[in-house]
């Protein structure tokens, strides 16, 4: 068995160093968990554009986007179902009164099973009550609890019906009820005073080198009103996350153990098995394991069957591979660490 993992971890780190040297990512930070075994890594530049920049001494901080629902928002929810101060079955209208599709759900966000469609013209460019106004505008079109449908405002509804509830901003509330006490070292939504080494996404020709501010353009507008996106965190931070999804540690006051272990479970209204509790929920050969993604180039892999764990943290915005190009990477990086694949690159 040891010889399996390390064979694995060699794996990993071989297709981690193809995709540095194909200028897919600039480097990369991260852990593998095994067990009681936890392999952590840094490996290629913090920086590629405008010029290469080793890592520093430092622990590198990364903007982890979309990873932020389900280490911030999804924990939130569940902690706030389980106070019995939220259902399942509440429709979202119930807490935003301006939103008109009384029949969504907060299990429809929470699943991307919501199908809201819809059109806001110069989306990234009005100001955060003009962005709100035009998201609450939104509908839930013909597919709503038939099909998952991954979109940002999910969980961005989510986030504002938390602050109905808290009456906190959700980045406070998350920060308040999750972060804190499960003593996360590093993450947070206010990178600008972190001691570690704040890692750049993009070169934007509008905003420049972004470094300490959220990529995630709808967060940009909405501040700490997002709940889709916002979190900078470490691999330190990312490590225990990934060991209380594995119940190797509990925090039953911040989120009950059969909560944590509902994420493994199908949490569709159509029970399709494709989706839990925010996460991508996935069927490996020996049962049921969980993924996440962020635009900016992170990966989580939770494979509680076997106790094992992969947390992947990387900028590949600063380098110019299309969004399409880098998920099948990324994917490929899937398989490999679950063993379904070999370590050919694409």
């Amino acid at each position: 068995m040891k010889e399996e993992v390390t064979v694995i971890n060699e794996q990993v780190m071989d297709y981690l160093q193809q995709l540095i040297d194909q200028n897919i990512i600039p480097g990369a930070s991260g852990a593998i968990i095994n067990g009681s075994q936890t392999f952590s890594f840094r490996i290629g530049d913090r920086l590629a554009i405008p010029k290469r920049e080793p890592f520093s001494r430092r622990r590198p901080l990364y903007d982890i986007a979309s990873i932020t629902k389900v280490v911030g928002t999804v924990p939130l929810i569940l902690q706030l179902i389980a106070q019995k101060r939220l259902q399942l079955t509440d429709s979202v209208s119930k807490f935003l009164p301006e939103w008109r599709s009384a029949q969504v759900t907060v299990r429809h966000l929470l699943t991307h099973t919501s199908d809201i469609i819809g059109y806001i013209p110069n989306r990234n460019f009005l100001t955060a009550t003009e962005l709100t106004t035009g998201l609450l505008g939104l509908a839930a079109g013909d597919k709503l609890g038939r099909e998952v449908r991954y979109q940002d405002v999910n969980f961005i509804l989510l986030g504002w019906v938390a602050e109905q509830l808290t009456g906190q901003s959700v980045h406070e509330a998350i920060t308040k009820r999750i972060l804190t006490p499960l003593r996360l070292p590093n993450a947070t939504f206010v990178p600008s005073g972190s001691p570690l080494d704040v890692i750049p996404t993009e070169l934007d020709s509008r905003r420049g080198l972004i470094v300490g501010e959220v990529h995630d353009p709808k967060t940009a507008i909405l501040g700490k009103h997002s709940g889709a996106a916002g979190l900078f965190a470490s691999s330190a931070d990312l490590t225990i996350v990934a060991k209380w999804l594995l119940g190797q540690i509990s925090y039953p006051d911040v989120v009950p153990d059969e909560l944590i272990t509902a994420c493994f479970v199908d949490q569709t209204p159509m029970h399709t098995n494709n989706r839990s509790f925010g996460w991508d929920l996935r069927q490996g050969t020996t049962g049921n394991y969980i993924v996440h993604t962020g635009f900016t180039g992170p990966l989580m892999v939770i494979d509680r069957v076997n106790q094992r764990a992969l947390v992947l943290l990387t900028n590949r915005v600063n380098l110019f591979s299309t969004r399409q190009e880098y998920k099948q990477y990324r994917e490929q990086l899937t398989q490999i660490f679950m063993q379904t694949k070999k370590t050919e690159p694409h």
